[in-house]
């Protein structure tokens, strides 16, 4: 049966620093009883060990412990063991780095569905790889016919024109370095010192922190495998 997704929040990047604190303590206190996980998927290649203890460090201000649910390949994540540990979680932050390489690990595999499964608070980040165009590609499912461009502030607004001309059905949604789009209650908001851009076809809508945002669907309450 589907779940009502809990809390979400799809960020711009810069996550772990001064400026966060904002959407990070809602996530915090949104936790559920169990575990707590950070996934350094995206940043296997970059020092995951660097980015849990970063991960770690900064949630403690906010009072929530993290352990590390460690899926680096495509093989941690069709591991039963790490799908049985992903079921009992009550909160995931997948850490930034390469959200392509997240996309290729993750997508259809079986601690994905666990996570998925818990629909509870889940930080993201982009979900096209390349850095200077953007194409479509397979993500995770959480957002239908919706692309994250984060960093949107520093240098994801130059990848409006390749991602329109790809892929133009889409809804692009531009979020500044250290802000979110973050779902609760039914509602997507901005939070953040920065601001989200929601951007389809010709028609760009800024939301500064505290607006609630308008021209983005809710998140999927199954996946589309399921």
């Amino acid at each position: 049966m589907p779940v009502a997704p809990g809390v979400l929040a799809l960020v711009g990047g810069d996550e772990f620093n001064p400026g966060n604190e904002e959407q990070d303590r809602v996530l915090a206190q949104a936790a559920g009883p169990g575990p707590a996980y950070v996934v350094p998927t995206a940043a296997a290649r970059q020092g995951p060990d660097r980015a849990v203890a970063h991960a770690r460090d900064w949630f403690r201000q906010f009072g929530l412990e993290l352990d590390e649910l460690p899926v680096l390949k495509r093989g941690d994540a069709r591991s039963d063991k790490l799908a049985a540990r992903a079921r009992a979680g009550r909160f995931f932050y997948l850490v930034g780095g390469d959200p392509g390489l997240v996309a290729q690990v993750l997508r259809g595999s079986s601690v994905w569905r666990a996570m998925f499964e818990v629909c509870s608070h889940t930080l993201v980040r982009a979900v096209w790889p390349n850095r200077f165009n953007r194409r479509p590609a397979d993500a995770l499912g959480l957002l239908a016919e919706t692309a994250v461009l984060p960093h949107y502030d520093a240098f994801g607004s130059r990848w409006v024109e390749s991602a329109q001309s790809a892929a133009p059905e889409l809804t692009l949604l531009g979020v500044d370095e250290r802000s979110a789009a973050v779902w609760r209650d039914g509602t997507w908001r901005a939070m953040g010192p920065g601001a989200v851009t929601v951007i389809k076809g010709k028609r760009v809508r800024r939301f500064e922190s505290g607006q609630d945002i308008v021209g983005l669907r809710s998140p999927a309450r199954r996946l589309a495998t399921q």
